[in-house]
């Protein structure tokens, strides 16, 4: 199991099924094609997608936490807040399984403002509901 994976476990996104999802339903590109005799035939029903909301999850996993932690900007809090390690070490490997840029991986800094930029969006790629606030 990779470190971006268990982010996605602590947020509900792992194989497990979510506890707090919210289910929408979307539509097949071709069923409006069935019987119109531009389709095969072959209906597809559309399929639940779950959706994690994850600024309500991180949330109230900061309130629930006496330290002063900053997710919204922070890489290190955000991996603090999942009880994940937040070491340099493990932010590296983060960052080598995200594929960083080598040129960003020399400092620190650099690194962290792109892991953190990177995770959020892999988040909302994987189902996670992050506002596009969080993703500029």
């Amino acid at each position: 199991m990779g470190f971006f994976s268990k982010i996605l476990d602590k947020l509900g996104m792992g194989d497990d099924k979510p506890s707090n999802t919210t289910t929408t339903r979307t539509m097949s590109p071709a069923s409006h094609l069935v019987g119109s005799g531009m389709g095969s035939g072959i209906a597809l029903a559309p399929r639940p997608v779950a959706v994690v909301d994850v600024v309500a999850q991180l949330e109230t996993r900061a309130h629930a936490t006496t330290q002063k932690l900053n997710w919204r900007t922070s890489i290190v809090d955000l991996l603090k807040l999942l009880d994940l390690d937040s070491s340099i070490e493990a932010r590296k490997e983060l960052a080598k399984e995200l594929h960083c840029p080598p040129k960003l991986m020399t400092g620190s800094a650099k690194m962290n403002m792109w892991l953190h930029q990177t995770v959020l969006q892999r988040i909302a790629e994987n189902g996670g509901n992050v506002p596009p606030s969080l993703l500029n």
